[in-house]
């Protein structure tokens, strides 16, 4: 049976949470697989996690989110300050460089890891990071973001989130056609429609910002010696997260790995966006252990 252990890393601004789900140091010589999200926190890689129990996993809570209490001060969430706690826990961990499984924001993330301090990883899945530079309609994905931030501010989280939903599920380019579509409504996704008066949302709110105008450096990421793969959902094909995934492939000269279900396709079914955490887990298996 697999053990789990919690700990805290008090980093500077923050106390980090983490969960490592096996030995330390790893059994059996594979280096510990570490899996991250944003603003995911640790508990959305339950059932990917529970696939690789021959593995050590580790998952955490970014600064700010679920566990992981701030002492700086700030709300920002951006990719070069979590990659520095990120560098920070691999040292604690104290098993050499690892593998990691990157997610959205999560995979933004781990390439300013591997640009920065690229012995810290052997492999990087980055899995479909939402960067607006790769696109080439950057501008309307930074208006169509603006668009969701301003539904938000307006009405509160449902309708925002709806408005979220609208654009990471349209197809294509965001087009005139795409802005000219009326308001989604909150109650056509079963949201809210009351607003609860808050504005701080990591998803909703500008706190992340930092992540979709990420500028990836692909010099330095061609230059380091951490193997790097762009995954893709085979449900997410032309949708933002998708044209980012490929965007970013192409930027780095390779063609995006195709992963089974959508943009949360190693999720359970207790967030009520149930991918296929099994077949996702088969791949991701497959993806590393190829040299």
């Amino acid at each position: 049976m697999t053990t789990t252990q919690s700990h805290t890393l008090a980093v500077p601004g923050a106390d980090l949470c983490y969960d490592v789900h096996g030995p330390l140091p790893p059994a059996g010589g594979r280096p510990a697989l570490l899996m991250i999200g944003q603003p995911m926190t640790a508990e959305g890689f339950a059932a990917l996690a529970a696939n690789f129990k021959d593995r050590t996993v580790v998952t955490y809570d970014p600064r700010g989110l679920g566990r992981s209490l701030r002492t700086d001060g700030r709300s920002d969430n951006t990719p070069q300050q979590q990659a520095a706690d990120l560098h920070l826990l691999i040292e604690a961990l104290d098993s050499g460089p690892v593998e990691i499984f990157g997610s959205s924001g999560g995979a933004v993330t781990a390439l300013e890891l591997v640009a920065t301090h690229p012995g810290d990883v052997v492999t990087l899945v980055a899995h479909e990071p939402p960067i607006n530079a790769v696109l080439p309609d950057a501008e309307g994905a930074e208006r169509a973001r603006a668009a969701f931030h301003e539904a938000y501010q307006a009405n509160g989280s449902g309708a925002g989130m709806a408005a979220f939903i609208a654009m990471t599920s349209w197809q294509g380019e965001f087009t005139d056609d795409y802005f000219a579509q009326p308001t989604p409504d909150p109650a056509t996704f079963g949201l809210p429609t009351d607003d609860d008066g808050t504005r701080d949302d990591p998803l909703l709110s500008k706190n992340s910002w930092a992540i979709t105008d990420y500028r990836p450096d692909p010099g330095l990421l061609a230059a380091a010696s951490t193997r790097i793969v762009i995954a893709v959902g085979e449900e997410s094909a032309g949708t933002y997260t998708a044209r980012t995934a490929l965007g970013m492939a192409a930027l780095l000269g390779q063609q995006a790995t195709v992963f089974p279900s959508h943009h949360g396709g190693f999720l359970g079914g207790q967030f009520g966006y149930a991918g296929k955490p099994e077949e996702f887990a088969a791949k991701l298996r497959e993806v590393l252990a190829t040299d």
